[in-house]
């Protein structure tokens, strides 16, 4: 099992998980971050975090594209260990539905 980011996450990207995270697994692209399957370490300590709830488990039904999408950009996306500013318009954004169409797959600035 791992944890991974989902849509809520697209154009919200709130980076509270970012800091609790014990193995620095996160990775950030332009209007998302990702978690690393093979570096999450199945704590669990960033699921609660995460105020808009973008992150679950991989046992969930119905999460393969999902996995997928984390495994690619956690492989291209710059390493993120510090908390920055979410978008200035997140809150529009939030528990928005069919996002996944404005995925940027840019990387974001990392740190």
């Amino acid at each position: 099992m791992t944890y991974i980011v989902t849509e809520n996450c697209i154009k919200c990207k709130l980076q509270d998980c970012i800091e609790v995270c014990p193995v620095d697994c996160f990775y950030e692209g332009e209007n998302m971050l990702v978690i690393h399957p093979d570096e999450c370490i199945d704590c669990g300590v960033c699921e609660p975090e995460c105020p808009i709830e973008a992150i679950v488990p991989d046992t969930e039904p119905g999460l393969e594209k999902w996995l997928e999408i984390n495994t690619k950009f956690a492989e291209e996306w710059p390493n993120i260990t510090r908390k920055g500013e979410p978008p200035a318009d997140h809150e529009e954004w939030k528990d928005k539905p069919g996002k996944l169409e404005m995925l940027s797959p840019n990387p974001g600035q990392g740190s």
